[in-house]
Protein backbone atom coordinates (compact mmCIF):
# COMPACT_ATOMS: atom_id res chain seq x y z
CA UNK A 1 0.00 0.00 0.00
CA UNK A 2 1.16 3.54 -0.77
CA UNK A 3 0.24 6.42 1.55
CA UNK A 4 0.88 10.03 0.59
CA UNK A 5 0.53 12.94 3.02
CA UNK A 6 0.19 16.41 1.52
CA UNK A 7 1.14 19.12 4.00
CA UNK A 8 4.28 19.85 5.97
CA UNK A 9 2.73 21.01 9.22
CA UNK A 10 1.97 19.36 12.52
CA UNK A 11 -0.96 17.29 11.22
CA UNK A 12 1.19 15.73 8.51
CA UNK A 13 4.15 15.12 10.82
CA UNK A 14 1.97 13.40 13.42
CA UNK A 15 0.20 11.32 10.79
CA UNK A 16 3.44 9.80 9.46
CA UNK A 17 4.69 9.24 13.00
CA UNK A 18 1.49 7.41 13.96
CA UNK A 19 1.50 5.33 10.77
CA UNK A 20 4.95 3.97 11.60
CA UNK A 21 4.05 3.55 15.28
CA UNK A 22 1.03 1.44 14.26
CA UNK A 23 3.27 -0.87 12.26
CA UNK A 24 2.71 0.40 8.73
CA UNK A 25 5.80 -0.65 6.76
CA UNK A 26 4.95 0.17 3.14
CA UNK A 27 5.74 3.30 1.10
CA UNK A 28 5.12 6.59 2.87
CA UNK A 29 5.68 10.02 1.34
CA UNK A 30 5.17 13.48 2.83
CA UNK A 31 4.95 16.46 0.45
CA UNK A 32 5.51 19.93 1.89
CA UNK A 33 5.24 23.29 0.14
CA UNK A 34 7.86 24.88 2.38
CA UNK A 35 11.56 24.06 2.23
CA UNK A 36 11.63 23.32 5.96
CA UNK A 37 11.03 20.05 7.72
CA UNK A 38 7.49 19.88 9.17
CA UNK A 39 7.13 22.21 12.13
CA UNK A 40 4.62 23.48 14.66
CA UNK A 41 3.25 27.00 14.46
CA UNK A 42 2.34 28.12 18.02
CA UNK A 43 5.94 29.21 18.78
CA UNK A 44 5.82 31.58 15.80
CA UNK A 45 3.67 34.03 17.78
CA UNK A 46 4.92 32.97 21.22
CA UNK A 47 8.42 31.76 22.07
CA UNK A 48 10.16 32.78 18.87
CA UNK A 49 8.87 36.36 19.02
CA UNK A 50 9.67 36.60 22.73
CA UNK A 51 13.17 35.22 22.23
CA UNK A 52 12.57 32.34 24.64
CA UNK A 53 12.75 29.72 21.87
CA UNK A 54 15.14 29.15 19.00
CA UNK A 55 14.04 28.42 15.41
CA UNK A 56 15.41 24.87 15.55
CA UNK A 57 13.05 24.05 18.42
CA UNK A 58 9.90 24.23 16.27
CA UNK A 59 10.52 21.13 14.15
CA UNK A 60 8.42 18.04 14.85
CA UNK A 61 11.33 15.71 14.02
CA UNK A 62 14.85 16.08 12.73
CA UNK A 63 15.92 14.87 9.28
CA UNK A 64 17.41 11.71 10.74
CA UNK A 65 14.05 10.64 12.15
CA UNK A 66 12.43 10.68 8.70
CA UNK A 67 15.35 8.74 7.24
CA UNK A 68 15.29 6.16 10.03
CA UNK A 69 11.55 5.68 9.64
CA UNK A 70 11.71 5.52 5.83
CA UNK A 71 9.51 8.53 5.25
CA UNK A 72 10.26 10.08 1.88
CA UNK A 73 10.24 13.86 2.19
CA UNK A 74 9.39 15.94 -0.87
CA UNK A 75 9.89 19.50 0.38
CA UNK A 76 9.73 22.90 -1.30
CA UNK A 77 7.24 21.34 -3.70
CA UNK A 78 3.60 22.13 -4.35
CA UNK A 79 1.07 19.60 -5.50
CA UNK A 80 -0.38 20.73 -8.80
CA UNK A 81 -3.41 18.45 -8.92
CA UNK A 82 -5.05 15.29 -7.62
CA UNK A 83 -6.39 12.51 -9.81
CA UNK A 84 -8.90 10.72 -7.61
CA UNK A 85 -9.86 8.17 -10.24
CA UNK A 86 -6.28 7.00 -10.82
CA UNK A 87 -5.03 7.62 -7.28
CA UNK A 88 -2.27 10.02 -8.28
CA UNK A 89 -0.74 13.18 -6.80
CA UNK A 90 0.77 15.37 -9.51
CA UNK A 91 3.90 17.38 -8.76
CA UNK A 92 5.74 19.60 -11.21
CA UNK A 93 8.17 16.83 -12.19
CA UNK A 94 6.44 13.55 -11.38
CA UNK A 95 3.35 11.73 -10.13
CA UNK A 96 3.02 9.93 -6.82
CA UNK A 97 0.65 6.95 -6.67
CA UNK A 98 -1.42 6.46 -3.54
CA UNK A 99 -3.83 3.98 -2.03
CA UNK A 100 -4.59 6.37 0.84
CA UNK A 101 -4.15 10.13 0.76
CA UNK A 102 -4.14 12.58 3.67
CA UNK A 103 -4.68 16.27 2.97
CA UNK A 104 -3.11 18.40 5.70
CA UNK A 105 -2.63 21.59 3.69
CA UNK A 106 -3.52 23.97 6.52
CA UNK A 107 -4.75 27.50 6.02
CA UNK A 108 -3.56 30.84 4.67
CA UNK A 109 -3.92 34.26 6.35
CA UNK A 110 -6.88 36.36 5.35
CA UNK A 111 -5.61 39.40 3.45
CA UNK A 112 -6.50 43.03 4.20
CA UNK A 113 -6.30 45.03 0.94
CA UNK A 114 -6.42 48.35 2.79
CA UNK A 115 -3.22 47.45 4.64
CA UNK A 116 -1.55 46.05 1.54
CA UNK A 117 -2.14 49.34 -0.26
CA UNK A 118 -1.12 51.62 2.63
CA UNK A 119 2.49 51.99 1.56
CA UNK A 120 3.98 50.72 4.85
CA UNK A 121 5.54 47.31 5.58
CA UNK A 122 2.87 44.66 6.26
CA UNK A 123 3.33 41.26 7.93
CA UNK A 124 1.01 38.27 7.86
CA UNK A 125 2.34 35.82 10.45
CA UNK A 126 2.12 32.25 9.17
CA UNK A 127 5.54 30.83 8.37
CA UNK A 128 8.83 30.39 10.17
CA UNK A 129 10.37 33.08 7.98
CA UNK A 130 7.54 35.46 8.90
CA UNK A 131 8.25 35.00 12.60
CA UNK A 132 12.02 35.34 12.34
CA UNK A 133 11.68 38.51 10.27
CA UNK A 134 9.03 39.99 12.56
CA UNK A 135 11.13 39.45 15.68
CA UNK A 136 13.81 41.72 14.22
CA UNK A 137 11.26 44.47 13.57
CA UNK A 138 9.48 44.76 16.92
CA UNK A 139 10.49 48.40 17.32
CA UNK A 140 8.98 51.79 16.68
CA UNK A 141 5.27 52.16 16.04
CA UNK A 142 3.43 48.94 15.32
CA UNK A 143 -0.22 48.69 14.35
CA UNK A 144 -1.85 45.29 14.84
CA UNK A 145 -5.11 44.76 12.97
CA UNK A 146 -7.24 42.18 14.76
CA UNK A 147 -7.47 41.30 18.46
CA UNK A 148 -7.62 37.54 18.05
CA UNK A 149 -5.01 35.10 19.30
CA UNK A 150 -2.32 36.04 16.78
CA UNK A 151 -2.91 39.78 17.13
CA UNK A 152 -2.80 39.78 20.93
CA UNK A 153 0.25 37.52 21.14
CA UNK A 154 2.11 39.74 18.68
CA UNK A 155 1.04 42.82 20.64
CA UNK A 156 2.36 41.30 23.88
CA UNK A 157 5.70 40.37 22.28
CA UNK A 158 6.02 43.83 20.73
CA UNK A 159 5.35 45.59 24.02
CA UNK A 160 7.87 43.40 25.82
CA UNK A 161 10.38 44.38 23.12
CA UNK A 162 9.65 48.05 23.81
CA UNK A 163 7.59 48.91 20.74
CA UNK A 164 4.69 51.35 20.72
CA UNK A 165 1.63 49.22 19.92
CA UNK A 166 -1.84 50.03 18.66
CA UNK A 167 -4.40 47.23 18.23
CA UNK A 168 -7.50 47.88 16.14
CA UNK A 169 -10.46 45.50 16.43
CA UNK A 170 -13.99 45.70 15.01
CA UNK A 171 -15.57 43.75 17.86
CA UNK A 172 -16.47 45.33 21.19
CA UNK A 173 -13.91 43.18 23.05
CA UNK A 174 -10.82 41.17 22.16
CA UNK A 175 -11.51 37.51 21.38
CA UNK A 176 -15.22 38.21 21.64
CA UNK A 177 -16.23 35.62 19.03
CA UNK A 178 -14.49 32.86 21.01
CA UNK A 179 -14.65 33.90 24.66
CA UNK A 180 -17.59 36.29 24.72
CA UNK A 181 -17.60 39.83 26.12
CA UNK A 182 -17.19 38.86 29.79
CA UNK A 183 -13.81 37.15 29.43
CA UNK A 184 -12.78 39.23 26.45
CA UNK A 185 -12.90 42.31 28.67
CA UNK A 186 -10.23 40.75 30.91
CA UNK A 187 -7.86 40.55 27.96
CA UNK A 188 -8.64 44.17 27.11
CA UNK A 189 -7.68 45.21 30.65
CA UNK A 190 -4.50 43.13 30.48
CA UNK A 191 -3.25 44.79 27.32
CA UNK A 192 -4.17 48.30 28.37
CA UNK A 193 -2.30 47.77 31.65
CA UNK A 194 0.75 46.94 29.55
CA UNK A 195 0.49 50.11 27.52
CA UNK A 196 -1.29 48.92 24.39
CA UNK A 197 -3.48 51.50 22.65
CA UNK A 198 -6.46 49.18 22.22
CA UNK A 199 -9.12 50.55 19.88
CA UNK A 200 -12.23 48.42 20.03
CA UNK A 201 -15.46 48.57 18.08
CA UNK A 202 -13.74 50.31 15.19
CA UNK A 203 -12.26 49.59 11.79
CA UNK A 204 -8.71 50.43 10.82
CA UNK A 205 -8.29 53.42 8.51
CA UNK A 206 -5.57 54.64 6.17
CA UNK A 207 -4.49 57.38 8.58
CA UNK A 208 -3.77 54.86 11.35
CA UNK A 209 -1.88 52.60 8.97
CA UNK A 210 0.14 55.41 7.44
CA UNK A 211 1.40 56.46 10.88
CA UNK A 212 2.87 53.00 11.56
CA UNK A 213 6.39 51.78 11.00
CA UNK A 214 4.99 48.27 10.64
CA UNK A 215 1.52 46.74 10.29
CA UNK A 216 0.73 43.21 11.45
CA UNK A 217 -2.54 41.79 10.14
CA UNK A 218 -4.22 39.02 12.11
CA UNK A 219 -7.82 38.82 10.93
CA UNK A 220 -8.22 35.09 10.59
CA UNK A 221 -7.27 32.40 8.10
CA UNK A 222 -8.81 30.70 5.09
CA UNK A 223 -8.53 26.90 4.71
CA UNK A 224 -6.19 25.93 1.90
CA UNK A 225 -8.72 23.69 0.19
CA UNK A 226 -8.21 24.78 -3.44
CA UNK A 227 -6.49 21.52 -4.34
CA UNK A 228 -9.36 19.48 -2.90
CA UNK A 229 -11.99 21.63 -4.62
CA UNK A 230 -10.29 21.32 -7.99
CA UNK A 231 -10.20 17.54 -7.60
CA UNK A 232 -13.96 17.43 -6.95
CA UNK A 233 -13.92 16.68 -3.22
CA UNK A 234 -16.80 18.12 -1.19
CA UNK A 235 -15.70 21.38 0.46
CA UNK A 236 -17.38 24.13 2.46
CA UNK A 237 -14.95 26.35 4.36
CA UNK A 238 -12.56 23.42 4.36
CA UNK A 239 -12.52 19.84 3.17
CA UNK A 240 -15.68 18.14 4.44
CA UNK A 241 -14.83 14.98 6.37
CA UNK A 242 -16.97 12.59 8.37
CA UNK A 243 -16.51 11.62 12.01
CA UNK A 244 -13.59 9.39 10.97
CA UNK A 245 -11.88 12.22 9.02
CA UNK A 246 -12.70 10.64 5.65
CA UNK A 247 -13.43 12.96 2.74
CA UNK A 248 -16.12 12.42 0.08
CA UNK A 249 -13.70 10.05 -1.69
CA UNK A 250 -13.21 6.98 0.54
CA UNK A 251 -9.46 6.88 -0.12
CA UNK A 252 -8.90 10.49 0.92
CA UNK A 253 -8.70 11.94 4.44
CA UNK A 254 -8.13 15.44 5.82
CA UNK A 255 -6.79 16.72 9.13
CA UNK A 256 -5.82 19.98 10.81
CA UNK A 257 -6.76 23.50 9.74
CA UNK A 258 -8.09 22.42 6.34
CA UNK A 259 -10.56 19.84 7.69
CA UNK A 260 -14.20 20.65 8.39
CA UNK A 261 -15.01 17.72 10.64
CA UNK A 262 -18.36 16.14 11.43
CA UNK A 263 -17.66 15.92 15.16
CA UNK A 264 -19.84 13.27 16.86
CA UNK A 265 -20.77 15.67 19.69
CA UNK A 266 -20.30 19.16 18.26
CA UNK A 267 -21.47 18.84 14.66
CA UNK A 268 -19.61 20.40 11.76
CA UNK A 269 -16.56 22.33 13.02
CA UNK A 270 -13.19 23.44 11.70
CA UNK A 271 -10.57 23.93 14.40
CA UNK A 272 -7.42 25.96 13.69
CA UNK A 273 -5.37 24.91 16.68
CA UNK A 274 -2.20 23.01 17.49
CA UNK A 275 -3.94 20.28 19.49
CA UNK A 276 -6.39 19.45 16.71
CA UNK A 277 -3.59 19.19 14.15
CA UNK A 278 -1.70 16.72 16.34
CA UNK A 279 -4.60 14.48 17.29
CA UNK A 280 -6.50 14.60 13.99
CA UNK A 281 -3.31 13.64 12.16
CA UNK A 282 -2.85 10.65 14.44
CA UNK A 283 -6.52 9.66 14.28
CA UNK A 284 -6.60 9.81 10.49
CA UNK A 285 -3.51 7.60 10.35
CA UNK A 286 -5.20 4.92 12.44
CA UNK A 287 -8.34 4.97 10.31
CA UNK A 288 -6.29 4.74 7.11
CA UNK A 289 -4.91 1.49 8.51
CA UNK A 290 -8.36 0.07 9.22
CA UNK A 291 -9.28 1.62 12.56
CA UNK A 292 -12.93 2.41 13.18
CA UNK A 293 -12.81 4.90 16.08
CA UNK A 294 -14.43 8.26 15.38
CA UNK A 295 -12.50 11.41 16.29
CA UNK A 296 -14.39 12.95 19.22
CA UNK A 297 -11.66 14.85 21.09
CA UNK A 298 -12.81 18.23 22.39
CA UNK A 299 -11.02 21.27 20.93
CA UNK A 300 -8.20 22.63 23.09
CA UNK A 301 -6.04 25.72 22.77
CA UNK A 302 -3.77 27.86 24.89
CA UNK A 303 -2.13 31.26 24.93
CA UNK A 304 0.63 33.08 26.82
CA UNK A 305 0.53 36.87 27.01
CA UNK A 306 2.74 38.82 29.42
CA UNK A 307 2.38 37.03 32.77
CA UNK A 308 -0.96 35.46 31.81
CA UNK A 309 -1.37 31.87 30.70
CA UNK A 310 -4.64 30.35 29.55
CA UNK A 311 -5.97 26.95 28.52
CA UNK A 312 -9.42 26.40 26.97
CA UNK A 313 -11.35 23.21 26.24
CA UNK A 314 -14.63 22.85 24.37
CA UNK A 315 -16.61 24.70 21.75
CA UNK A 316 -19.66 26.92 22.15
CA UNK A 317 -20.54 26.45 18.47
CA UNK A 318 -23.17 28.16 16.39
CA UNK A 319 -25.74 27.68 19.16
CA UNK A 320 -23.66 29.82 21.51
CA UNK A 321 -24.12 29.81 25.27
CA UNK A 322 -26.64 31.06 27.83
CA UNK A 323 -24.25 32.18 30.54
CA UNK A 324 -20.67 32.08 31.69
CA UNK A 325 -19.84 31.18 35.30
CA UNK A 326 -16.58 32.73 36.50
CA UNK A 327 -14.88 31.92 39.80
CA UNK A 328 -11.56 32.83 41.37
CA UNK A 329 -9.61 36.04 41.87
CA UNK A 330 -10.25 38.42 38.99
CA UNK A 331 -7.88 41.05 40.34
CA UNK A 332 -5.03 38.50 40.29
CA UNK A 333 -6.33 37.00 37.03
CA UNK A 334 -6.39 33.52 38.51
CA UNK A 335 -9.80 32.25 37.51
CA UNK A 336 -11.79 29.44 35.96
CA UNK A 337 -14.72 30.00 33.63
CA UNK A 338 -17.40 27.66 32.31
CA UNK A 339 -19.69 28.40 29.38
CA UNK A 340 -23.16 26.88 29.77
CA UNK A 341 -25.98 26.10 27.39
CA UNK A 342 -29.27 24.85 28.85
CA UNK A 343 -27.45 24.26 32.13
CA UNK A 344 -24.76 22.04 30.59
CA UNK A 345 -21.06 22.87 30.33
CA UNK A 346 -20.00 23.27 26.69
CA UNK A 347 -16.61 24.93 27.25
CA UNK A 348 -14.24 25.75 30.08
CA UNK A 349 -11.11 27.81 30.60
CA UNK A 350 -8.61 28.84 33.23
CA UNK A 351 -6.33 31.84 33.60
CA UNK A 352 -3.12 31.14 35.55
CA UNK A 353 -4.71 28.22 37.42
CA UNK A 354 -2.63 25.34 36.12
CA UNK A 355 -4.14 22.75 38.43
CA UNK A 356 -7.59 23.33 36.94
CA UNK A 357 -7.22 21.95 33.41
CA UNK A 358 -8.00 18.31 34.24
CA UNK A 359 -11.19 19.33 36.03
CA UNK A 360 -12.14 21.57 33.14
CA UNK A 361 -11.53 18.88 30.55
CA UNK A 362 -13.57 16.38 32.57
CA UNK A 363 -16.48 18.80 32.98
CA UNK A 364 -16.59 19.63 29.27
CA UNK A 365 -16.13 16.08 28.01
CA UNK A 366 -18.70 14.75 30.42
CA UNK A 367 -21.32 17.40 29.72
CA UNK A 368 -21.50 18.34 33.40
CA UNK A 369 -24.18 20.48 34.91
CA UNK A 370 -23.56 24.08 35.87
CA UNK A 371 -20.75 24.58 38.41
CA UNK A 372 -21.05 27.00 41.27
CA UNK A 373 -19.59 30.47 40.88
Amino acid sequence: MNIVVVGGGLAGANAVEELRAQGYEDDLTLVGAEAHLPYERPPLSKGLLLGSAEPDSVFAHDAEWYAEHQVELVLDSRVESLDLDRGRVALADRELPYDRLLLATGATPRRLPLADAAGVPVVYLRTLEDSIALKERLTGRIVVVGAGWIGLEVAAAAREAGAEVTVVEQAAQPLEAVLGPEVGAMFAELHREHGVDLRLGTSVDTETLAAADLVVVGIGAIPDDDLARAAGLDCDDGVLVDAWLRASDPHVFAAGDVARHDHPLLGSIRVEHWDAAIHQGRAAARVMLGGDTAYDRMPYFFTDQYDLGMEYVGHTGAAGYDEVVISGDRAERKITAFWLRAGTVVAGMHLNDWDAIDTIRSAVSGGSNAPSA
